[in-house]
């Protein structure tokens, strides 16, 4: 199989070598080649092209492994050289929008595109860091990479954009919740009951996810109002401990507006379903 990697970044470097040792043939391209770009290049006996070119011609598979502002310009300077059919994988942090652009325009010059999101650290766990694929040829995707040593997730039914915003919406959660925690633990700490806090949110760590994060938000928009005061009073707490809070203004505008909301728009039923509360939700959200 001929595979063109198009950016040896680390990224690029990281699929090149095992690729390489796989038997594929690879085209590899990069307008300003790192030492370690040419080292890698030295080592397997092949050039670097400067730039796309018809040496893309005869490639089965293409790798976009480019930063995400350069994801449209490197695919429109890609499509022409390539072939009816080929496969292309962008890797970029492009985007939804942009990768939904980017499969439009590679299925109208007959290129099966797959958004391809990092779901790791490639320096931690180089070839073997999770990938999620979305989008036509994703199935072929994974089993050339998996006979690699990569571990590749397709969403079943998926389309290019798709993984991408997951790759988002999971950044959203963990971040968040990396921040908050970052607040919670130094207040317990500085109050000597870090342990008891443990032992505190137990319950929580039994619950399944789903269904803890679908009772939270379907409880939200009952009690909002009330939870908007328990908040400020947070706010004050770690205010008085010297440790005043960055996340929880945020957290209280949330409930707020959900509150302000409540006054125009009442809720649909007594107690809604997870479905109808974000529906809700997403029609107040303006």
């Amino acid at each position: 199989m001929k595979i063109a990697i198009i950016g040896l970044g680390e990224v690029g470097r990281c699929y090149a070598e095992p690729l390489h040792q796989m038997g594929c043939t690879l085209g590899l391209c990069e307008a300003r080649p790192s030492a370690a770009a040419r080292d890698l290049a030295a080592s397997a006996g092949l050039p670097i092209h400067p730039q796309a070119g018809g040496w893309l011609h005869e490639a089965d598979l293409v790798l976009s492994c480019v930063t995400g502002t350069t994801s449209l310009p490197v695919l429109a300077q890609a499509l022409p050289h390539l072939s009816k059919n080929a496969l292309l994988a962008d890797f970029t942090t492009a985007s939804p929008e942009v990768k939904r652009e980017g499969a439009s325009r590679a299925a109208a010059a007959g290129i099966r595109y797959v958004d391809t999101a990092i779901m790791g650290g490639i320096s931690l766990h180089r070839v073997r860091t999770p990938l999620l694929a979305a989008g036509e040829g994703a199935e072929e995707l994974k089993d050339i990479l998996e006979r690699a040593g990569a571990r590749v997730q397709v969403i079943a039914g998926g389309s290019a954009g798709d993984a991408i915003s997951l790759k988002i919406l999971r950044s959203v959660f963990t971040k968040g919740m990396e921040a908050l925690s970052v607040e919670l633990l130094m207040s317990a700490e500085k109050q000597g009951v870090r342990e008891a806090l443990y032992q505190q949110l137990k319950d929580i760590d039994e619950a399944p996810l789903r269904s803890f994060m679908d009772m939270m938000v379907r409880t939200h928009v009952i009690h909002a109002r009330r939870r908007a005061h328990e908040v400020h009073d947070a706010q004050n707490e770690l205010a008085s401990q010297g440790l005043p809070s960055t996340i929880l203004p945020g957290v209280e505008q949330r409930f707020q507006k959900t509150a302000k909301a409540l006054e125009t728009h009442p809720l649909p039923v007594a107690e809604p379903s997870i479905e109808q509360t974000l529906g809700w939700l997403l029609s107040t959200a303006h």
